[in-house]
């Protein structure tokens, strides 16, 4: 599985806010890929950051 596909299904199985870290922590991806897939789906409109969390819309 793709390294964005994991990151949405982490999100979708916490169903809540989570940190880059927790994604990190939750996907056993790199907490520093995670940021920098985090930043990349937020500028496609993938995802929305409410203040230091990320929430797929």
């Amino acid at each position: 599985m793709e390294n964005n596909q994991k990151i949405i299904e982490t999100f979708k199985a916490a169903q809540k806010p989570l940190k880059a870290g927790e994604v990190a922590e939750l996907s056993g991806i790199d907490k520093k890929e995670v940021e920098k897939l985090i930043k990349k789906m937020t500028a496609g409109g993938v995802f929305m950051i409410l203040k230091s969390n990320a929430m797929p819309l």
